[in-house]
């Protein structure tokens, strides 16, 4: 398998299935992978991305917090397979010398990724969309300032309740 790194190219709604959709893209090309990710990580995603920081850890920071306490740190995240249109991906935790491979969802994968400052590598077999092809009507939520200014209206008691 060969794996290329990607960034986060934007948040997006899927308007047919009320499903927040995060954008891979390929650091050395224009392919793209859409994931169909839930709200929360589309949330703790969509802070990191901003730069808006919660009051207290949310669980993803928690869980990073946790691996630091116990002298661990993210090494990278794999997004390794699709499965019957599920994603599969890896955390590769780094203690001392030894590297612990979990698997997990790709929606939390990244979303601590982008908490712990660690690189993300695609398997380049899952690449098969270019970015003309994300369909039009699929709004970009991707504006930091914008996504800013929404996340920090939301009243963390409607946390669940909101729409990209």
């Amino acid at each position: 398998m060969a794996f290329v790194e990607v960034t986060i190219d934007g948040l997006a709604m899927d308007m047919v299935s009320n499903s927040p959709v995060v954008v891979l893209k390929a650091d050395d090309n224009e392919k793209v992978l859409p994931i169909w990710i839930g709200h929360s990580e589309a949330w703790a995603i969509a802070m990191e991305i901003s730069g808006v920081g919660a009051k207290r850890p949310l669980t993803h920071d928690l869980f990073r917090i946790a691996l630091e306490a116990v002298g661990c740190h993210l090494e990278k995240v794999e997004i390794v397979d699709l499965k019957e249109q599920t994603f599969y991906a890896r955390l590769y935790i780094k203690k001392g010398d030894e590297i612990i491979n979990i698997d997990a969802r790709p929606s939390d994968s990244i979303a601590l990724a982008l908490k712990s400052k660690c690189p993300i590598y695609v398997n380049d077999e899952l690449f098969d969309i270019k970015k003309e092809d994300i369909p039009e009507d699929m709004p970009d939520v991707n504006d930091p300032e914008s996504l800013a200014e929404r996340l920090k209206k939301i009243d963390p008691e409607d946390f669940g309740k909101y729409s990209l």
